[in-house]
């Protein structure tokens, strides 16, 4: 059995020894008929000399190898012992025989886990580095074209003053996103599908029965109508106040989306969101002070207030009725808003030309460039929000939104006659502040402890080290001393 005593028993392990041999035909029926056994192996230890004699033996072998089955004393007695026949792997554990090379290769397999557990951790770092370089290329892309978008229809406005045929020119460029994101998949993915079989697969988003027109008019009707209000109060305030105004009271729209979770989806309470929506209020609040609450700038701080509401009512609502939504589905949804706007809102242009709300006097008068322009650095900006989460971090998206206000302030100051006073700029520092908190994970406060709680025994490790070459020092010296009067 490859079992002996402690030091000064030698005879008594033999006896345990042949007491311990039975026949493989009878069976014990309790734990409690081999007692006597089970008391005299608290004086046995398995012989370091002979451990590589019993690697390879079928006991050991389960109970050193076993798949996560030792869960009992009993079975674990019965295995190390082999008592009364007891035979696991004939059971419940049928595997593969290993094949008996020897001891050496014995150890291969923890170097060889070792060198997985290096690879994957050289996977895993490489895999967030990649991502975090796409994060600062869709950072970039984000900022470059919400800006753009921003300053371009401000342009567009000195000289065609139409904001809601802009809106709506811009908003039928939505029908694209289907298309480009069917040839995504085609280049993409191993098992290409026909644009019918993938549009009938993305259409059960919308349900069992797909789009109907129950559907169309219920769940993607009300949302063309908030997408056009979002983007057409954002351009008539652009009319009214200046860009870098209007970028830094968008991002309110984060406290907004924030309090509708809150109300309407019962989302979790945090009160370092609450703070950070208090602050978004404090900055519009501040930033109507800024020009002295002049009727101009108040109407356009209303619009805008307006427009990131609109934004929040979509994002809050399309979470309530829909949920969340995959690629294909999300852009087949702003597909349909798109095809939306070109059944249902054409005739508001239209109207608004005839009664010279929006009049232009000839179609070779529009800044065909601009409007092109514009509807794609937005058609761009929508792309890269909805579709970025797939190589980079939510976060990282969101935080273009809000440096796109330093780079409006730039251009601002250099295109118009903007006054950066002092509460302009304590309003913009107070809402860019709100919207970083508003970007903490839910388990921040967790992470922060933890945190905490490392630097403080890494210090705790650095102080005893140094304590300990301190003490070490006179030590030596005394040695030294002592040796020498020895001499």
């Amino acid at each position: 059995m490859g079992v002996r005593e402690f030091p000064g028993g030698s005879p008594r392990g033999k006896g345990i020894a042949a007491s311990m041999r039975r026949s493989p035909d009878v069976s014990p029926r309790r734990l409690s008929d081999i007692s006597p056994q089970l008391r005299q192996l608290k004086y046995l230890v398995v012989d370091e000399a002979i451990k590589e004699d019993l690697k390879w033996s079928r006991s050991v072998e389960d109970l050193t190898g076993g798949p996560a089955g030792l869960t009992s004393i009993e079975e674990r007695i019965l295995r190390i012992t082999g008592y009364y026949g007891y035979q696991p792997w004939a059971a419940s554990c049928k595997r593969e025989e290993r094949p008996r090379d020897g001891p050496g290769p014995a150890e291969a397999p923890a170097g060889a886990e070792a060198g997985r557990a290096n690879r994957s951790g050289c996977r895993c770092s490489g895999l967030q580095l990649r991502k975090l370089s796409w994060g600062l290329a869709v950072v970039l892309c984000v900022c470059a074209s919400w800006a753009g978008s921003t300053q371009l229809a401000k342009l567009t406005f000195q000289t065609f003053d139409a904001p809601f045929t802009l809106t709506w020119f811009a908003t039928t460029w939505n029908c694209l996103f289907f298309p480009l994101y069917y040839v995504g998949h085609v280049c993409k993915a191993a098992d290409r599908q026909s644009v019918k079989q993938r549009y009938r697969e993305c259409c059960r988003f919308f349900g069992d029965n797909g789009l109907t027109l129950k559907v169309f008019f219920t769940k993607a009707a009300p949302f063309g109508v908030l997408w056009t209000l979002t983007n057409y109060l954002y351009l008539h305030a652009i009319k009214k106040i200046n860009t870098t105004d209007v970028s830094v009271l968008f991002c309110c729209n984060k406290a907004f989306v924030f309090l509708l979770s809150w109300i309407v989806l019962r989302d979790r309470f945090m009160g370092v969101r609450i703070v950070a929506a208090i602050l978004a209020i404090a900055g519009i609040v501040m930033m109507t002070y800024a020009d002295g609450f002049h009727s101009h700038s108040v109407i356009g701080i209303a619009l805008v207030v307006g427009s990131a509401s609109m934004s929040a009512l979509y994002k809050v609502l399309f979470k309530l009725l829909l949920g969340s939504a995959k690629f294909g589905e999300a852009a087949l949804f702003l597909s349909i808003l798109g095809v939306f706007n070109v059944l249902f809102i054409t005739c508001i242009p239209v109207i608004l030309y005839f009664t010279k709300v929006e009049y232009w006097s000839s179609f070779n008068d529009i800044p065909w460039g601009n409007l092109c322009g514009f509807s794609v650095l937005l058609l761009t900006f929508n792309i890269v929000l909805n579709f970025g989460i797939a190589v980079t971090y939510p976060t990282l998206m969101s935080l273009g939104i809000v440096l796109s206000v330093p780079v409006n302030a730039v251009v601002d100051h250099y295109t118009s006659e903007i006054v950066f006073n002092g509460v302009r700029v304590i309003a913009i520092i107070i809402i860019g502040l709100g919207f970083l908190l508003l970007l903490l994970p839910e388990e921040w406060d967790v992470w922060l402890v933890k945190l905490l709680t490392r630097l403080k025994v890494r210090k705790k490790e650095e102080t005893a080290e140094g304590g300990g070459d301190l003490g070490s020092g006179p030590r030596n010296k005394s040695r030294r001393a002592r040796s020498s009067f020895a001499r």
